[in-house]
């Protein structure tokens, strides 16, 4: 697999081994003291200390922040800033999956701002400007699901409530992405199953969303369809780098996709995370096939063109649904939710922040109370 640069709008670097641009590219901007900041489990993977050890090689003093698990909560962020400022730290390297680039898009956010990170909120009324200069930060994805690191917002829970908010700037975007498919053979593959089909969400959803945005939907589609030959390639083959590259390259295709909206997938995603502390990602993958039938009368003509974008015969939305079904047993995404533990007794929460989540609202039709709370309970058990 060759290696490209190209830019939409962010500097992408990608392919086998770019990695190792990052010490030079540094050095070139004279950025000596970046705050590295990654997840519990990356910071143990022997590449993440030789990346380490080769930016000490290239004259930098890097300092690592691994205080990152689970779904990122505002107090990973608060320790993050204050590494970043007792340290001196003059740049950002985010290595990892979407909460460690979320958590670093976030500190990079606090480190030159004032006040409490949820004063920033998207929507929030008297929400405070992100108006003062970003440090430096690149990123360097070790999954291929949320394209975070293409990303103009950071999602953040907040510790006590676990709800989920939205900082959003274009200020927030990666100076570049260094996008090297071999930081994720090793993804194990629950983990790819569960990112994969958060990047196969964000493509249909977006595809699905209202509005007139064409460079959005051909994106989708075609993010879609390197998806739809890969997924299963990189879960049951995980060491086949082609597979692996068309995944990561999915996944920041989604990411700039859903620039357009998404829809009650993600509304159910994101009250699942809430309420039942359950993996975004495994959190889509579940509801995807349960959830999207919801849209099936309001845009017959759009799941076709799904369907036709990933190859089915006869590409109606049934079938379409069929083979999200099929994709998720494929992958070992649960079928329902309750093979992932959450209870009946939980869906008046799931129902209640569902409906009152920001991405409903752009999907193909609208969506009441009465029907989050039927397709939870349709999507709850057999």
């Amino acid at each position: 697999m060759s290696t490209y640069t190209f830019s939409f709008p962010t500097l992408i670097h990608f392919g086998p081994g770019v990695r190792n641009q990052v010490g030079q590219a540094f050095t070139q901007l004279n950025l000596k003291r970046p705050l590295v900041v990654t997840d519990k489990g990356v910071a143990e993977f022997a590449f993440f200390k030789n990346f380490v050890k080769d930016l000490e090689k290239n004259g930098l003093r890097p300092t690592v922040f691994s205080g990152v698990w689970g779904n990122p909560v505002q107090s990973q962020v608060n320790a993050g800033t204050d590494a970043y400022k007792s340290q001196q730290a003059d740049s950002i390297i985010a290595v990892g999956g979407g909460a460690a680039i979320d958590v670093a898009k976030a500190i990079a956010l606090m480190a030159t701002h004032t006040g409490n990170l949820f004063d920033y909120e998207d929507g929030l009324a008297n929400a405070r400007p992100i108006e003062n200069r970003i440090p430096h930060w690149v990123a360097l994805p070790t999954t291929a699901g949320t394209g975070s690191e293409v990303g103009r917002s950071t999602v953040v829970s907040d510790d006590k409530t676990h709800v989920k908010k939205i900082i959003f700037s274009p200020l927030l975007l990666a100076k570049t992405v260094f996008a090297d498919p071999e930081l994720t053979l090793d993804l194990p593959a629950k983990m790819t199953a569960a990112t994969g089909m958060d990047a196969v969400t964000h493509l249909v959803e977006s595809y699905l969303a209202q509005g007139f945005h064409p460079i959005c939907d051909g994106v989708a589609l075609e993010g879609l369809r390197l998806a739809s030959k890969s997924l299963v390639q990189c879960v049951k083959n995980p060491h086949d780098l082609q597979a692996r590259g068309q995944m990561l390259l999915a996944s920041m295709m989604g990411a700039i996709a859903f620039q357009k909206g998404l829809g009650l997938t993600h509304s159910c995603a994101h009250a699942l995370s809430t309420v039942a502390d359950l993996h975004h990602g495994t959190a889509n993958g579940i509801m995807i096939d349960h959830a999207l039938a919801f849209n099936l009368s309001a845009v017959p003509e759009r799941f076709e063109t799904l369907g036709q974008t990933i190859g089915l015969k006869n590409p109606s939305g049934p079938d379409f649904l069929k083979w999200l079904s099929e994709l998720k047993a494929e992958t070992g995404i649960p079928r329902f939710l309750n093979e992932s533990g959450v209870k009946k007794d939980q869906l008046d929460a799931l129902t209640e922040i569902a409906f009152k989540d920001v991405c409903h609202p752009s999907g193909p039709k609208p969506v009441k109370k009465e029907d989050f709370r039927r397709i939870f309970s349709e999507a709850l058990s057999p």
